[in-house]
């Protein structure tokens, strides 16, 4: 499988990156040039295509003969970075492709997520900090995820909670909805968020979905689990 990384250089992307090349995977990547050497200990086995992730013409040249397309949706700036990135990935892909887009809990497909009042709180000032300090636009990633719910492509959106470093705990959980009582513990290791994005590369019951997951041994996890 070949597959391109959008947003290779963050912390997600280098740990999709291992992941991938773990399972043999051919691995290209899109990248800011200044972000490049971030990934010198990958450098003689991945091939980085410098540019911004809303650059079209980078984004074309990066997916062609991908079997799969792995987009982290950064709703940075003011100038719809996000849904720009969305949609050069929506539009230059190869048909067929399989398209896995990362993005938080805040995002809902079909309006049935249940959040809570401190989360709803943590998101209106995030969202209010954001753009007050012109740092980004939580409603770019809105926007976006829009365009990918109304695409025929054969797309996966991730919805991650708060993520946190640490060894892998597993492939994470998860629910059609935000309010499930098994995510309840709101917690995954940013490892293991990379490792439930490359999974859904080759699960078909993910087509179409928008997963909202939660870290395997997590409390919430485990009690639902029955353990």
């Amino acid at each position: 499988m070949k597959v391109c990384i959008v947003g290779i250089s963050g912390k997600l992307g280098q740990y999709m990156t291992q992941h991938a090349l773990d399972r043999g995977y051919e691995v290209v990547g899109v990248c800011r040039e200044k972000s490049v050497g971030k990934l010198d200990r990958f450098s003689d086995r991945i091939t980085v295509y410098p540019g911004a992730t809303d650059d079209r013409e980078v984004i074309r040249r990066a997916v062609g003969g991908c079997d799969g397309v792995l987009v982290v949706l950064a709703p940075w700036g003011m100038h719809g970075y996000a849904t720009g990135t969305a949609q050069a990935v929506l539009d230059h892909a190869p048909v067929g492709a399989r398209l896995v887009f990362s993005c938080g809990w805040h995002i809902s497909r079909d309006g049935e997520d249940r959040y809570s009042r401190m989360f709803r709180a943590k998101v209106a000032v995030l969202g209010t900090a954001f753009r007050l300090s012109r740092l980004g636009n939580l409603d770019d990633q809105v926007e976006a995820t829009r365009r990918i719910f109304a695409s025929d492509t054969s797309w996966t959106v991730v919805r991650g909670s708060d993520l946190e470093e640490g060894e892998s705990e597993g492939l994470p959980v998860w629910s059609r909805h935000v309010g499930d009582p098994v995510l309840a513990s709101n917690r995954t290791r940013r490892i293991d968020f990379a490792l439930f994005m490359v999974d859904a590369l080759t699960r078909d019951e993910l087509v179409h979905e928008a997963p909202a997951i939660v870290g395997a041994r997590t409390p919430s996890a485990l009690a639902a689990a029955g353990r």
